[in-house]
């Protein structure tokens, strides 16, 4: 290889500096001379050409903070603040590095490096999420609650082709009218969207709708100032009416209105079912919630409840719903009266089941609970 090349030339084509270019000149003419490569074979040669033109090992900075100084850090963070005498909930990264500073683990650590720790070991004291743990009386029906609740949905396909329709119902209460006192400023290229912090509150309403498992649409709903026993049985009776001779099977909540005797005495006349009821707080199925939700969820009965266990909501579809209907409407919403919310949430009804409408992949079979 000739070294005469003209080496300022070739830097300024390849936009680099001159002693660059002649670094990467002697690192060739060194490969070549070790390994003379036939034009013939030169396929044969790309990984050692390769290997030649890779940048060389490096060792890196050393390392400012021992294993041991970071195994310190993560038992402090794992800590209540409390047993090292911080009245406080929780850490951030600011008394982190101060506490493996006074306890002298870590001279001299920066919360930013307590954060890059943290973020190796993925420690986050900062966060926490809600959870409810269900008071489980008995673990036996808990998981024949749970299961009858998943094979509900498995089956509701199956089901529609009988004319059986299954449907989650379920309140979504207080939802406020809120009215911002500054109109919400649009975003612009480079610019996010701004809503004023400060609002009026114009009153809050109930929404109760029913969830098509098969379908993905709100098939009925009923959107009140209350939402106690008689708003529930009107808003069945209402959802039962739009195919009063087809079968129902109705997911809901174990609110004590759902077990009602309003409800009770519906379903006993739509179904034909002439059994003497009895007297609520006294005798027969009316006595109380038990032999009402026992009538309710009667299998040989056209419409039957599937009540999901106790604290356990979450197993019902339309909460998933009304997740989307918080987020697409309610978060950032601008309602100047409770009917411009009512109007809102009914135009929003009628474009979720006209665009946005697909049913719910439910995938779990409440194996582990059988198990």
């Amino acid at each position: 290889m000739n070294k005469n090349i003209n080496m300022a030339a070739v830097a300024r084509e390849l936009n680099v500096s001159d002693s660059f270019a002649a670094k990467w000149r002697d690192r060739a003419v060194q490969f070549f001379i070790k390994w003379p490569i036939q034009k013939t074979c030169i396929e044969e040669s790309w990984p050692l050409i390769y290997k030649a033109f890779s940048d060389a090992p490096r060792s890196g900075a050393p390392a400012t903070y021992t294993a041991e100084q970071f195994c310190g850090v993560m038992a402090v963070a794992l800590k209540e603040p409390t047993q090292c005498n911080r009245e406080i909930t929780h850490w951030t990264y600011i008394e982190l590095a101060d506490e493996v500073n006074q306890q002298g683990i870590a001279k001299g650590m920066s919360k930013s490096t307590v954060g890059r720790f943290l973020k190796q070991a993925d420690i986050r004291p900062h966060c926490s999420t809600y959870w409810l743990n269900p008071n489980i009386e008995d673990d036996e029906t808990f998981k024949k609650e749970v299961n009858n609740v998943c094979e509900t949905y498995h089956q509701a396909t199956e089901r529609a082709k009988e004319d059986v329709i299954t449907v989650s119902v379920d309140e979504k209460t207080g939802i406020q009218a809120l009215e911002r006192i500054s109109p919400t400023k649009p975003m612009k290229q480079g610019v996010i969207e701004k809503r004023e912090f400060e609002y009026k509150r114009h009153g809050t309403l109930s929404l109760t709708p029913s969830f098509n498992v098969v379908t993905g649409k709100i098939m009925q709903y009923r959107i009140a100032e209350t939402r106690g026993e008689i708003d529930f049985f009107e808003h069945i009776k209402k959802t039962v009416a739009l195919s009063p001779k087809s079968g129902w099977v109705i997911v809901a909540d174990q609110l004590n209105v759902h077990k009602s005797e309003s409800l009770v005495r519906y379903i006993a006349k739509h179904c034909g079912i002439t059994d003497e009821l009895g007297i609520k707080g006294k005798s027969g199925i009316l006595k109380n919630i038990a032999s009402r939700q026992a009538f309710l969820t009667d299998e040989t009965h056209k419409i039957r409840f599937v009540f999901t266990p106790k604290h356990c909501s979450w197993l019902n579809q339309v909460e998933i719903w009304f997740g989307i209907l918080a987020r697409k409407l309610l978060n950032r919403g601008d309602f100047c009266s409770m009917e411009d919310l009512r109007n809102k949430m009914e135009r929003f009804i009628d474009y979720f089941n006209e665009n946005l409408a697909k049913p719910f992949k439910w995938t779990y079979k409440g194996k582990a609970l059988s198990a």
